[in-house]
């Protein structure tokens, strides 16, 4: 049940970055709970890769306690990736000067 609030809510977060910035919402919803999926992956696959060379014998048939240790490296990769089109969009915004003298300044 966590589970589908926590993807609800990274769905949430980036169908408002790409509507805020009139993007294709539903794709990048989307988009953020495959990243989601992806970060998860990538951390199940590091934890076992760690358990190898460090023998810390894991019990790899307890879902709960692997998804409790993969759920930061799939927030991680969200958050990294919400935060880096946030920056790229943010930057690719056309600047709109009134006078001559605010050419210079981007906090317009």
């Amino acid at each position: 049940m966590l589970g589908i609030l926590l993807i609800y809510f990274i769905g949430k977060y980036y169908y408002k970055l790409a509507e805020a910035f009139d993007k294709n919402c539903w794709v990048f919803a989307i988009l953020g709970v495959v990243v989601y999926y992806v970060g998860t992956a990538v951390g199940g696959f590091i934890i076992g890769m760690l358990n190898e060379l460090f023998h810390w014998q894991l019990d790899f048939d307890n879902a709960l306690l692997l998804s409790l240790i993969a759920l930061p490296f799939g927030i991680l990769f969200t958050w990294g990736l919400y935060m880096l089109l946030k920056k790229q969009w943010t930057d690719a915004l056309p600047v709109i000067v009134d006078d001559i003298q605010d050419i210079g300044n981007r906090d317009l």
